[in-house]
């Protein structure tokens, strides 16, 4: 803690809002997302919105790439798309609770779906359904409430 006080006060020479702030979510958020959808589009939109709020992110274009992230790697939320080639949405989520280290991961089903149907949620294994009309102000909140932020 001592030393980032040191590097946000050396840095707050210039700019203190701004600096403190992009120095303050480096440091204490850094959380780690994945997020998988077949549109490269979609990846770079939401990977930008999340890094900006300090978030680490992956990706995969299906859920059979997204697999890949699995092997250790501390991963803190997972955002998929439903309808993708080679494993979609639904299965992805299924071959992530199998996983003994991931079974309980947050993840979060991006598909067009009334995000208020509990009934889906509970059916499609997800902890949260996100819009896929949503603004990048609805990503940031959805993902700090899913991950406990």
């Amino acid at each position: 803690m001592y030393s980032v006080n040191l590097i946000v006060e050396t840095v707050n020479a210039g700019n203190p809002a701004v600096y403190t702030n992009m120095l303050c979510k480096h440091y204490f958020m850094n959380k780690t997302i994945l997020i998988v959808d077949d549109s490269d589009f979609v990846i770079q939109m939401i990977s930008f919105t999340l890094e900006q709020e300090g978030y680490t992110t992956l990706s995969g274009i299906d859920g059979k790439d997204a697999l890949k992230h699995f092997d250790g790697k501390p991963i803190d939320l997972v955002i998929t798309d439903l309808n993708m080639p080679n494993m979609d949405g639904l299965h992805l989520i299924s071959n992530i609770r199998l996983q003994t280290a991931y079974q309980h991961i947050p993840i979060v089903l991006f598909d067009s779906h009334d995000a208020d149907d509990t009934e889906y949620i509970k059916r499609s294994g997800a902890t949260a359904l996100l819009a896929k009309e949503m603004v990048p102000d609805k990503l940031v909140a959805t993902v700090k409430q899913v991950i406990g932020e």
